[in-house]
């Protein structure tokens, strides 16, 4: 199995490519970055593309992959609607338009978030913005794909968030981490990296996956 990561900068993505990279199933890992993530290891090709908005620069590197996991994703708070569409919705459209032209006999897995409003009529901006990026994502006409909508996600293996105010939090609880795990919605960065890997080789008919639906395909 060969991967593409975006995202793999920041708390879910870095999560996703360890459990990529522990993972005998994976072969090959591509990682998509704007910047580095300063990480060497054999399975591990990195790419670092500036414009999000087009990938028609480096299309022939994905034709020979299986799956892409993308991971990256931009708080809403603090910036207008236009500047978020454009991270969340314009940037994913590019990317999902770019591999769906290079192989579309591909699994392709998004990370959204609890709350997300698949009817796009949302009062809350970011609802819409991201069931509008799911469901151009969900038909276009993948092989196979996911939408995962975890709410609270605790990070493992040493991943940090890229949020001080989210990084104190995590110190905070993490002396209770192992209360919160038992519970079905809460899941982890190394779940859902165990779930993106396990949906390639097991597929399901739920393409909309919570928190708990996540810790399902894993455990």
């Amino acid at each position: 199995m060969r991967v593409i990561i975006t995202g793999s900068t920041g708390m879910v993505g870095k999560g996703v490519l360890l459990e990529c990279i522990d993972d005998a199933r994976v072969e090959n890992i591509l990682l998509i970055n704007r910047s580095s993530i300063t990480m060497s290891h054999p399975k591990i090709k990195e790419i670092i593309h500036k414009d999000f908005t087009d990938f028609s620069t480096i299309q022939n590197e994905f034709a020979s992959y299986d799956a892409c996991f993308h991971c990256m994703g931009v708080s809403s708070a603090g910036i207008s609607e236009e500047v978020y569409y454009k991270l969340t919705y314009t940037i994913s459209e590019a990317l999902v338009n770019t591999i769906y032209d290079a192989n579309p006999n591909m699994l392709f897995t998004y990370v959204s978030g609890a709350g997300t409003d698949s009817s796009e009529q949302s009062n809350t901006m970011w609802a819409r913005v991201k069931g509008k990026t799911e469901n151009m994502i969900l038909n276009k006409g993948f092989k196979d794909a996911y939408a995962f909508r975890p709410g609270a996600i605790l990070p493992e293996r040493g991943v940090k968030s890229k949020t001080k105010l989210y990084n104190l939090f995590y110190s905070i609880t993490k002396p209770i981490f192992p209360l919160l795990k038992r519970m079905k919605s809460v899941t982890t960065t190394s779940r859902i990296g165990q779930a993106m890997i396990n949906l390639y080789n097991n597929p399901q008919s739920l393409k909309h996956l919570e928190g708990a639906d996540i810790n399902k395909v894993v455990l």
